[in-house]
């Protein structure tokens, strides 16, 4: 099993939504903070995560209020926690800025800043739904900024220019279409991103490149149903009860047991969204004995019993 495309099925991308921008300098634009856009880009989505895709000319863009990164053509930038943020011709520049909300440009309108004979910078502008609960491992373990150079080069380099051309198409299956070109490219900038972890940070993805809690992850999303303990995972990954425990909580952020136990609950709440799967077998299927425990977590976790969480989902 590989945890980040089990991860991926699990918690649904379940939208994108773009535009293009040309722009002459001087020009800075604002965006919003996400959950602001979320009723007015992707109703229905729980969160979305920004993201520019620099096609040419090059322009500087950071978290507002914090320093900014150069980009360069093929560049994206993305921005997983839904920060206010800035992008500009010029480091910190703030001549003209534009905001960029409270809503963005329809799909079909291309927004345009500085003057008129200089712009020579474009950039895809894109939104991509995710969802945050019951459980989202993967997006708690990603920065506020993640800037990938040239990731719009080789087999994603007609990536900008079909999704604005998808955008402003209307063609039936337009939706899906643009959802799963995003998937495509947010897979591409996780795995950028997982390659190039230092030995010294802490979040899931971290965890996945861990020769200790690595295989415990794989072990846990290969048998999620399994009755595992601590220790009949620690012999299975060839280590002590005590080390695995120490080290995955000190790389996930949460002990084995729990992890497990909201993994469950996601993979559950993937189940009652999809069909009239009755919540007994939902809960036989991600490893509880009883529908009664199963009810009383899914509700500790969530605020809503899992019939009531089918419901407002539908």
């Amino acid at each position: 099993m590989d945890p980040l495309s089990d991860v991926l099925r699990a918690v649904r991308l379940d939208g994108a939504y773009f535009y293009l921008v040309e722009a002459g300098a001087p020009w800075s634009v604002a965006a919003t903070a996400s959950p602001d856009l979320v009723p007015r880009v992707l109703p229905g989505s729980e969160h979305l995560i920004p993201y520019h895709i620099l096609t040419s000319g090059a322009c500087w863009a950071g978290v507002t209020g914090e320093s900014q990164v150069r980009m360069q053509p093929g560049d994206a930038i993305l921005f997983p926690q839904g920060d206010a943020h800035v992008l500009s011709s010029a480091e910190q520049c703030t001549t003209d800025r534009a905001p960029m909300a409270p809503m963005p440009p329809r799909p079909q309108d291309t927004l345009q800043l500085g003057p008129d004979s200089a712009r020579d910078t474009t950039f895809v502008c894109g939104f991509l739904g995710v969802d945050v609960r019951p459980f989202n491992p993967l997006l708690a373990a990603l920065p506020r900024r993640l800037h990938v150079p040239g990731i719009a080069g080789g087999w994603l380099s007609r990536f900008p220019q079909q999704v604005v051309e998808e955008s402003r198409s209307g063609r039936v299956g337009s939706g899906t279409l643009l959802t799963r070109l995003a998937e495509l490219m947010f897979l591409e900038v996780l795995r950028h991103h997982y390659e190039h972890l230092g030995t010294q940070q802490t979040g899931w993805l971290a965890g996945l490149k861990d020769p200790v809690v690595g295989p415990a992850l794989m072990l846990l999303h290969d048998r999620p149903a399994q009755q595992w303990t601590i220790a009949e995972v620690a012999q299975q990954v060839g280590t002590s009860r005590t080390v695995l425990a120490e080290r995955f909580t000190q790389l996930v952020g949460v002990p084995l047991m729990l992890y497990l136990t909201r993994w469950r609950l996601q993979l559950a709440a993937e189940l009652l969204r999809q069909g009239s799967t009755k919540v007994a077998s939902v809960a036989a299927r991600v490893g509880y004995e009883s529908e009664a425990s199963f009810s009383r977590a899914f509700k500790r976790e969530t605020g809503s019993s899992p019939a009531a969480w089918r419901a407002a989902r539908r």
